[in-house]
C-alpha cells in the first residue's frame, strides 16, 4: 500500500470479494466473523478517507465470494457498508448490505437464562430500532452486547 495524492494504491484482486464503507474501526471485526484462513489472501485498510463517512474501513477477500449466511453476518457489524463481488479483475455485482430483519444463528443471546444457553435451539433475533430483541427470551439487546 502506498500514499500518492490522497488516492490509495492497493493491487486489485482478480476473483473474490470487497466489502467497503465498513464503520472506521470495525474492519477487523468485519475480518474476525468471516473467520478468514489461511487459503485467503486479505487486506484490510483501516481509518482510510471518506468523503461519506469522513473515516471508514476496507477489507478485500481474494478467492472468496461471500454466501447470504455471511453477508449477514457483516450486516450486523457493518449495516450500509458495500459488497462488490469481483471475477476477472472487474466488479461483476454490487450490494449494499442491508441488516436483515430476523437474524437467525449467528448470534449468541446475552441473557443467561434464555433456553438458547441450555438447549440445543438455533437463536434468533428480530431487528428492532432499540436493538436486537431475542426470538425465545424477549430481552433486547444492543448490538455491541451481542457479538
Amino acid at each position: 500500500m502506498r500514499m500518492e495524492e490522497d488516492k490509495l494504491l492497493v493491487r486489485k484482486i482478480k476473483n473474490g470479494s470487497v466489502i467497503d464503507h465498513i464503520k472506521a474501526g470495525n474492519g477487523l471485526k468485519v475480518l474476525d466473523i468471516l473467520k478468514i484462513t489461511p487459503d485467503n489472501t486479505a487486506v484490510v485498510m483501516l481509518n482510510v478517507q471518506s468523503k461519506r463517512f469522513g473515516k471508514k474501513d476496507i477489507v478485500k477477500i481474494e478467492n472468496k465470494e461471500l454466501n447470504n449466511f455471511e453477508i449477514n453476518k457483516i450486516a450486523i457489524l457493518a449495516p450500509n457498508a458495500t459488497l462488490n463481488i469481483i471475477k476477472d479483475w472487474k466488479v461483476v455485482d454490487k450490494k449494499k448490505i442491508m441488516m436483515p430483519k430476523i437474524v437467525e444463528g449467528i448470534l449468541k443471546c446475552p441473557n443467561s437464562n434464555c433456553i438458547t444457553n441450555y438447549e440445543p435451539v438455533k437463536t434468533r433475533f428480530c431487528v428492532e430500532e432499540r436493538g436486537l430483541r431475542c426470538w425465545y427470551c424477549e430481552r433486547i439487546f444492543r448490538v455491541n452486547e451481542v457479538i
